[in-house]
């Protein structure tokens, strides 16, 4: 696809150096020696940054400073602006993806804006500010690809920075063309004396902007290092070959999917020359498209050492149950593990833990672990039965009294307390949703278990009004009864003063399991099902201690063929998608790419009675909320309405 290329001009010659120092320092945070040190400690000017390798090379990490906190849940843009978890309002935190999922977004200062960094009293937005992100690895490639610059530098060192700052570059692209659609490619920065058209920059169709992120990837790809050439004490986190792979692959999996490929709702949108901003014709190419590079993406992995992490053998005794439940958490939390393709250095996940952590004794204290992060009942519904099929086709297990209360039995102590009752809908479910999930009664095993083991004297939530993670606290309040524990790393630690211990872990933005459930997908949506779908979803709902999917809905489900069809594997996968990547940023994007935000966006929050004291008072829902979400308005992000008056060039989004 030919792009029409703006003239590179001379930027001033200098820049200012503690703007520039402040904003890195703004975003990133200090990082161990497992992680590459991308805050530069000063950044001289222009002239003076590619005359030796040791300036660049603080260039180079202010490109990757850019990085969104994505382990942090005031900068993860996903995380508060849906469904999937919600937080007691404007007391624990004030988040502004928050107010996003209440409905309040706005064109005046939007919440959450990256597209010029503008936010009202400074909110996470003022940090992203991508297009000046983009400007910098401008700045730097054009430097680097000069070879009269920096010539103290190893021409394969030269090589791998310019495939870095292309993948951050097409990465930025990616990340804006994501959350508003049809985007201005920077190709090349305008001198600031250039003609006002030139610099009035305007959206490009969007599949424009896909081919320009896909081909600067794989310009990319050929200049990055394979995983097992990084040096892990202090390359942790840069980028390789296999992370440009994903990124490529995760591009053109949203550009196959129903958002982008045919959507008619914007067929109208459009810039003021007439230039049609979204195709609506659908092509089922696209997907082969997705497919494919998935597969080079998992392949990449693979032959890197890339595997699904299974929890090692401890040196506690710890049941099969457990140790399956350990698997699945322990490969979002433990550090650099055999699954992790992609860690983000910006972004390490501490404060995370604190908020989703709830106090398990009279001595632990709220504000180290606060309980605020509550998914509702609708999360906890979407897990599987034990025998991994959703609940409501389960034709073994009856759940449709949700709330009847039933006591805990020996065979079900590790994962709710013997002789403990609660709710029918936390009795007989899969391993992912007491690994990922706990409850009033549930088990919450982690290091510093009492019996040193999972048996006998073991932590358990206890959470109705009054007992330690209830809802009594003035400001930390966990709104549904539910709490996330795939989040919270299994060495965490509470000591007997009360004070807490979190193990940090960099933020895995992309997991082995993510590629293997986007391949099966694009494969799914190409071809239809096949032993290669089923293998690769398999390989995961293995790990996950459950039966594979023919088997599974065969055995046990309501609807035996369903996985038999295109669209009913699409809802196996869509579901075994939500639930594998439950509570890690995926959600929103998803239910948006697939087109389904609209309705799953508009029911209600819902949770158990809080304020409840005894089992039948607790045991009630609850109406927290009742989500707006208006399409298609709110499946793009408003473009700030200064840009739009600073730029007549640009059209807004439909519906703002």
């Amino acid at each position: 696809m030919k792009h029409k290329n703006k003239k590179m001009g001379r930027l001033k010659k200098s820049i200012n150096t503690a703007f520039l120092f402040f904003i890195g320092l703004l975003l990133m945070q200090s990082c161990s020696e497992e992680f590459i040190d991308v805050v530069p400690d000063s950044l001289p000017t222009i002239e003076n940054a590619f005359k030796l390798r040791n300036e660049a090379e603080k260039y180079l990490f202010t490109c990757y400073s850019y990085l969104p906190k994505n382990g942090d849940i005031n900068y993860n843009i996903a995380m508060l602006s849906g469904d999937e978890m919600w937080i007691p309002y404007q007391t624990s935190i004030i988040s502004d993806a928050f107010e996003i999922a209440r409905g309040n977004q706005r064109i005046s200062n939007p919440y959450l804006n990256v597209w010029d960094g503008s936010s009202a009293g400074g909110g996470p937005g003022s940090l992203y500010r991508l297009f000046v992100g983009i400007r910098h690895c401008n700045i730097f490639l054009e430097n680097l690809n000069d070879l009269s610059k920096v010539p103290d530098i190893e021409s394969s060192e030269r090589k791998r920075w310019i495939g870095e700052v292309e993948f951050l570059k097409a990465y930025y692209h990616y990340y804006l063309l994501r959350m508003y659609g049809p985007i201005p490619i920077i190709v090349e920065n305008s001198a600031i004396d250039a003609p006002e058209d030139e610099i009035n920059v305007r959206r490009q169709p969007v599949d424009d902007c896909v081919t320009y992120i896909v081909d600067l990837l794989d310009k990319a790809v050929e200049k990055l290092p394979e995983e097992d050439q990084l040096v892990r004490t202090t390359e942790a986190g840069r980028i390789s070959k296999t992370i440009a792979l994903s990124i490529k692959a995760k591009t053109l999996l949203i550009a196959a999917s129903p958002l982008f490929n045919g959507n008619a709702d914007f067929a109208t949108l459009k810039n003021n020359d007439g230039t049609l901003l979204f195709n609506s014709n659908y092509d089922e190419n696209k997907w082969k498209l997705a497919a494919d590079a998935s597969l080079e993406a998992i392949q990449s992995a693979e032959v890197n050492g890339k595997s699904l992490y299974v929890f090692p053998t401890s040196s506690f005794s710890l049941s099969p149950t457990t140790m399956t439940q350990m698997s699945i958490r322990q490969a979002v939390c433990e550090r650099w593990n055999s699954e992790i393709v992609w860690a983000n250095p910006n972004s390490k996940a501490s404060e995370i833990q604190r908020l989703a952590m709830p106090p398990l004794a009279t001595n632990h204290n709220h504000n180290d672990a606060r309980k605020i992060l509550s998914p509702p009942l609708k999360i906890a519904r979407m897990f599987y039965s034990k025998n991994g099929v959703p609940i409501n086709e389960d034709k073994t297990l009856d759940f449709s009294n949700e709330k009847e209360l039933r006591t805990a039995t020996n065979a079900e102590r590790f994962n709710i307390k013997e002789g403990f009752k609660t709710a029918r809908l936390n009795f007989d479910r899969e391993p992912r949703f007491y690994a990922d999930l706990s409850f009033d009664g549930g088990i919450w095993y982690k290091y510093d278990s009492p019996s040193k083991s999972d048996e006998g004297n073991v932590w358990y939530v206890q959470g109705k009004f009054g007992d330690y993670a209830g809802a009594s606290h003035a400001f930390h309040t966990n709104e549904t009864g539910y709490f996330i524990k795939k989040l919270v790393d299994w060495n965490q630690v509470t000591n007997t003063e009360g004070g807490a211990t979190y193990k940090d872990y960099a933020w895995p933005e992309i997991r082995l399991a993510d590629l293997y459930l986007m391949y099966a997908e694009a494969l799914n949506e190409a071809e239809g099902p096949s032993p290669e779908v089923y293998n690769y979803i398999d390989m995961i709902r293995e790990r996950a201690g459950l039966q594979g999917v023919e088997d599974s809905w065969a055995n046990f489900s309501l609807n035996a063929t369903k996985p038999n069809s295109k669209t009913g594997l699409r809802d196996i996968i869509q579901q075994e998608r939500l639930i594998e990547l439950a509570f890690e940023g995926q959600r929103f994007w998803d239910l948006k790419r697939w087109k389904t935000a609209a309705s799953v966006l508009n029911a209600p929050i819902t949770g158990w009675n809080i304020k409840g004291t005894d089992d039948l008072g607790y045991y009630q829902t609850r109406s927290v909320y009742q989500q707006i979400f208006v399409s298609p308005r709110d499946y793009f992000w408003p473009i700030p309405e200064s840009a739009m008056i600073q730029n007549p060039n640009l059209v807004q989004n439909l519906g703002w």
